[in-house]
């Protein structure tokens, strides 16, 4: 469990940092915020960790992902492709097909997609229980 440890953690992390063009989350005008809120979208995470296994077609992705609408899945994988996580493969056959690859970068994202996705499995009963606890208060 995280608790008041979680600014050394950072403080540490950005002790490790030796590059003048990385950011500091914690500053509102930081472009930082605006790749966290991408890892935090609802599909991303999981479009990332599902290319892991390779590429994918938008069909492919659709079904695995379960109830995403075309359009949503659509403005996802372009905004990743936007950020450099993924590329858009166009192949000349009838019908057109079209692949989904992790860029290195994304791939780079998978390890920390992962952890949190683990942790999230691990602990879903004891945060249920937590919101059952609140909502019975409330």
């Amino acid at each position: 469990m995280v608790t008041n440890g979680a600014p050394r953690l950072l403080a540490q992390l950005r002790a490790r940092r030796t590059e003048a063009a990385e950011g500091d989350m914690f500053d509102p005008n930081c472009a930082t915020r605006l790749v966290l809120d991408r890892m935090g979208d609802k599909w991303t995470a999981l479009v990332v960790l599902l290319l892991s296994d390779g590429p994918m077609r938008f069909s492919e992705l659709r079904a695995r992902l379960g109830p995403v609408a075309p359009k949503v899945l659509t403005q996802t994988l372009r905004r990743i492709e936007r950020d450099g996580l993924i590329t858009r493969e166009v192949f000349a056959e009838v019908p057109p097909r079209v692949e989904y690859t992790l860029t290195d970068l994304g791939r780079s994202l998978t390890g920390p997609i992962a952890v949190l996705g683990d942790w999230a499995e691990t602990h879903l009963v004891e945060v249920s229980a937590a919101q059952q606890r609140y909502d019975a208060q409330y």
